[in-house]
């Protein structure tokens, strides 16, 4: 079975513990999440199966899309509510104009200090693990893309958002930061991400009912099988070359092709024969610098 599985995370487990169950369910050995979502968040985890965790790296590159409710006049340690709370303060009347004018400061192009509970590395440890430890250190700022951030609903303490964001972005610490901009703090209280990369809501599947297609046999194992996306597919964000004729074994074997200079720079999916994804590579010099080939199947199927 090979292919990428979008599942719609429940709240609680960890992103690894939903690739653990769908191992077991599914007895596979090649298994992998892409996109880590936090425990208490909900939504789009796709998991790659089988041949596809060859390209699970370049499915992270894309963008991400969440709905997030933020509660304010309250920080945590970790950002969100299974902190401990570590300050508060009043929180302002909030008007429609108010939190646009909050909003409209964390559009675009923009400056992030990720927060010590996360799995960035520093001098080879994970913040986390320092944060556990009792030891904050200091954060560089990373700049990020907010593309789209839009004000859904809002109440006396609480604002409800949708964020359409680049990678490596931090809601939890928008969440802080938007507060501290109205004055009085605060963190996440809910997140559901609606998209990955291609993958979004619409595509996915819970768990139980994974295990119930399992445990009907052929039957269920063939409707899962109908709902997996090629690996071909699950880039499609990336460029398509096809690849005809003599170039398909050059590939195969690793062999540079020549490509016109057009595509200079640019990460590109070769594509075969009925679409199989056959390589991806990055244009460089006029010539083909493979990232990853696959195997002879192509990886689908």
């Amino acid at each position: 079975m090979n292919g990428v599985l979008v599942v719609d995370k429940p709240y609680g487990p960890t992103s690894f513990d939903v690739v653990h169950r769908l191992r077991s369910l599914l007895r596979l050995k090649k298994a992998g999440h892409t996109g880590t979502l936090d425990p208490a968040a909900t939504g789009v985890l796709p998991i790659c199966l089988g041949e596809a965790t060859k390209i699970a790296g370049f499915i992270t590159e894309g963008d991400k899309a969440y709905d997030a409710v933020f509660a304010l006049g309250v920080e945590t340690d970790t950002l969100d509510a299974v902190g401990k709370v570590t300050s508060e303060a009043p929180v302002p009347l909030l008007t429609q104009t108010l939190l646009e004018g909050a909003l409209e400061q964390f559009r675009g192009p923009i400056l992030q200090v990720p927060p010590m509970y996360s799995a960035i590395k520093i001098k080879g440890k994970r913040l986390y693990e320092l944060a556990r430890q009792g030891e904050e250190v200091e954060r560089p700022a990373r700049e990020v893309t907010v593309h789209a951030l839009r004000l859904l609903d809002f109440s006396a303490t609480e604002l409800t958002v949708s964020v359409r964001c680049s990678k490596g972005f931090f809601v939890r610490s928008l969440a802080q930061d938007v507060g501290r901009a109205l004055g009085c703090g605060g963190h996440l209280k809910a997140l559901r991400r609606t998209q990955s990369g291609p993958f979004t809501l619409t595509q996915s599947l819970g768990l139980d009912l994974l295990a119930t297609w399992v445990e009907e046999g052929p039957a269920g194992l063939a409707a899962l099988q109908q709902r997996l996306v090629p690996l071909a597919q699950a880039l499609v964000e990336l460029p398509a070359l096809e690849v005809h004729g003599e170039d398909i074994a050059r590939v195969a074997h690793g062999v540079p092709l020549e490509v016109s200079p057009s595509l200079e720079g640019q990460r590109l999916r070769l594509l075969g024969p009925e679409g199989r994804l056959l390589a991806v590579a990055e244009s460089v010099r006029g010539r083909l610098r493979y990232l990853r080939v696959m195997n002879d199947t192509g990886g689908e199927g």
